[in-house]
């Protein structure tokens, strides 16, 4: 019997453009900023802070949108990003608020720009990494915000990254080893660089410099040497001692919140199957708590402070059955203003909650997860999908997830699972999937089902695997290698086969092969393994349909890894339909992309699986 206990979400909701979002506060405290549809596309309105419905869109943006933006320290520019096609070469934009003149400052084809560093002490000069000059390597340019000059203050002899402290001067890098480590360079006096820090691969994903204090004495430090997971450390720059500030024995550091005049931190944030706040100061954790009881709702709390005066704080609340809500709170008055929800137009319908659960892989390893039930219905013999995160080195975390609440709505029980190497638990979790793709990484996602199928919570036959990414890879190996498992797949930007995958990474990724070739594998020494892994290598085996959704500008997972699967599918005759998207990268921005996605991936799931579909 179809599933019907509750009114259909309709995906134009799910997953259309966000009537608000990433609001922000300008530097000087009179502008409020977001992004907002104009025209069907996200652009950056602005308006008075007081007068949040006062905001007009000040860019034009008609392709797929922006977001990436922020307001400037110059009181009177506005930056943001923004590529074309989805294919991830990054250009500068500039926006004078008070004339509306606009100009893009790296106007360069096929190079991509990063922003180094901005901020109060400096507030007419922006910091940026790009690669014109080779496109595998960025060099530190210098931009003049009253003149838009730039100019290259340093080459770049190998490194993969910059360090720039708050006076906006390069004091360190970070190289790869041959082995996937990592060492960091710090400047001397004389600004030439020395290795400081030699951290081996075993260690490389979870350590990492996070800044400087104001005054230049101490380096903030993410370290997980010496301990499984990563704590929050000071080192004294003129002395080398390190101070643990903060650590978890399981968990680790998520995020540092640091005070904006000093750039020391506040607090540290440990993302649990919730996320823990550590407060190391006294009276940014009572103002936190207080502000947390004045909202009165559960929902992960996020505080943005880009005021300068530190007097405004930009407060999100992210429950994970409702829509994002964002507030203004006003410390000096501790007044509280509700500005708008990310979604409203979720508010009318029935949400799930999303309900973290923990087992034991096969081999001994805990792992977590999360699963979205569909409301208002016996937790019994439900089918299920399978949504695998992307990265691998990520993790879902709870908390209003779009996705979730669509498989949930449409009947599924919605599994997440932070699999082995998913990121936040520490580095032996982390290296225990060094070179497992398609094998215990795989096989997590099949204890996690054997886990909640023992529970009589969903049916062992009626299950569909779908991811983005890694997950689409997930999907494809679950089609591949275990096809008694699943009903169905849903791959969307998936690599089929690791070793082309491997050969045609970004330019800007190669100072970074090493590290993927230690996590991946070497397709010079392991190539058969890295071909067994393939789910290419066994489509004679596959015998479920699948769905591959491809962006065709995608510099990540290239168009020819969907093409090369949906081939092989063809010629043996499998079941499987096939989306090529030619203006979208990796993923999908246009929100009338994503309807075409999700139509299809939705008629094929209620197909598979039995679940319902929106007419």
């Amino acid at each position: 019997m179809t599933y019907d206990a509750v009114p259909l979400i309709p995906r134009a909701v799910l997953f259309g453009n966000p009537t608000y979002a990433t609001p922000t506060v300008s530097p000087d405290g009179t502008r409020l900023g977001y992004l907002a549809p104009d025209e069907g596309v996200l652009n950056v309105w602005v308006g008075p802070v007081d007068e949040p419905d006062q905001a007009t869109p000040v860019t034009r943006d008609r392709g797929r949108g922006i977001r990436v933006f922020g307001f400037c320290h110059d009181d009177r520019t506005l930056y943001y990003l923004q590529d074309e096609g989805g294919d991830e070469n990054w250009r500068l934009h500039l926006l004078d608020l008070e004339s509306g003149a606009e100009r893009c400052v790296t106007p360069y084809d096929n190079v991509q720009v990063r922003v180094l560093g901005h901020n109060r002490w400096h507030p007419t000069t922006m910091l940026l990494a790009i690669n014109r000059d080779r496109p595998e390597l960025h060099d530190v340019y210098r931009l003049d915000l009253t003149n838009g000059e730039l100019e290259k203050i340093r080459d770049n002899p190998g490194y993969v990254g910059w360090l720039a402290d708050t006076d906006l001067t390069i004091q360190g890098a970070a190289s790869v080893t041959e082995d996937g480590g990592v060492v960091f360079f710090l400047a001397d006096e004389d600004g030439e660089f020395h290795s400081w820090l030699e951290v081996p691969a075993d260690d490389a994903n979870t350590t990492s410099p996070v800044g400087f204090s104001r005054d230049g004495t101490t380096l903030y430090l993410v370290s997980s040497l010496g301990a499984n997971a990563a704590r929050l450390v000071s080192v004294d720059l003129a002395t080398g001692k390190e101070t643990e500030l903060a650590a978890d024995s399981a968990y680790d550091v998520d995020g540092v919140e640091f005070d904006p005049e000093t750039r020391v931190p506040q607090a540290v944030i440990f993302d649990k199957d919730r996320k823990s706040w550590t407060f190391l100061d006294e009276a940014y954790g009572q103002a936190v708590e207080q502000l947390r009881s004045s909202l009165g709702i559960d929902g992960e709390l996020g505080i943005n402070r880009t005021e300068r005066d530190d007097r405004l704080w930009m407060v999100s609340v992210m429950p994970s059955d409702g829509p994002v809500r964002f507030y203004l709170y006003d410390r000096s008055t501790g007044g509280l203003r509700f500005l708008f929800a990310h979604k409203p137009d979720l508010g009318g319908y029935a949400l799930a909650p999303m309900e973290p659960f923990a087992f034991t892989a096969r081999d001994g390893l805990e792992i977590h997860g999360y699963v979205t039930f569909p409301p208002d219905v016996e937790r019994e013999h439900l089918p299920a999908v399978l949504n695998v995160h992307g990265g691998p080195w990520a993790r879902d975390a709870w908390g209003y997830n779009a996705e979730a609440q669509w498989l949930a709505n449409r009947g599924y029980a919605c599994v997440q699972v932070n699999f082995r190497g998913s990121t936040g638990y520490g580095k032996a979790f982390g290296n225990a999937a060094d070179k497992q793709w398609g094998r215990t990484m795989h096989t997590d996602l099949l204890d996690a089902i054997e886990h909640l199928g023992g529970q009589g919570y969903i049916d062992p036959n009626r299950i569909g695997i779908m991811g983005g990414s890694y997950g689409g890879y997930a999907a494809l190996a679950g089609a591949a290698f275990t096809p008694d498992v699943f009903r169905c797949a849903v791959d969307l930007c998936g690599p089929s086969n690791l070793l082309t995958l491997l050969a045609a990474v970004p330019p800007y990724w190669k100072p970074m092969v090493a590290m993927m070739y230690a996590k991946v594998g070497d397709p010079e020494t392991e190539k058969d393994m890295l071909w067994e892994r393939s789910p290419l290598s066994r489509v004679e085996d596959i015998s479920i349909p699948v769905l591959v959704a491809q962006g065709a500008n995608d510099p990540r997972v290239k168009q020819a890894e969907a093409e090369q699967i949906v081939e092989a599918l063809k010629s043996k005759g499998v079941p499987h339909e096939y989306l090529l998207f030619p203006d979208e990268g990796h993923g999908l921005a246009r929100p009338e992309n994503r309807e075409v996605y999700y139509a299809a991936a939705e008629r094929f799931l209620a197909e598979h699986l039995g679940g319902r579909a929106e007419g």
